[in-house]
């Protein structure tokens, strides 16, 4: 059965451990990271210079698409840009892939899918 979502109505929450600044509307999510199983996707909002503060890494495979603005990829010492991203680049990580620290200039917003396969 196909379900609709208004993500324009939706209301942004910041969840506990996200950084100022940086908001999510989740559409689905029967991640499992227990038992490794199921899938999350959600958008995720940077506002104009929300950054993170470390690099990430999860043992589940990550897709991610820019809907909209600018990203950055920071160096995780000093938080200095070494890679700037722009609406419509597409990002396929694999479980165990290190990425970021992130910033946006002007804000973004992500489209994330996150996936185990099994």
């Amino acid at each position: 059965m196909e379900s609709i979502l208004d993500v324009i109505k939706q209301e942004w929450e910041q969840p506990k451990g996200f950084d100022p600044g940086i908001e999510q509307i989740v559409v689905n999510d029967t991640l499992d990271e227990t038992n490794k199983k199921g899938i999350r996707t959600r958008f995720v909002r940077f506002a104009p210079g929300a950054k993170t503060q470390v690099k990430f890494i999860h043992d589940y495979h990550e897709e991610v698409y820019l809907v909209q603005g600018d990203q950055i990829l920071l160096d995780e010492g000093e938080l200095q840009p070494l890679q700037a991203y722009q609406q419509g680049h597409y990002f396929t990580r694999p479980a165990g892939t290190f990425h970021g620290p992130f910033s946006s200039n002007s804000g973004c917003i992500l489209l994330e899918v996150h996936y185990y396969n099994k």
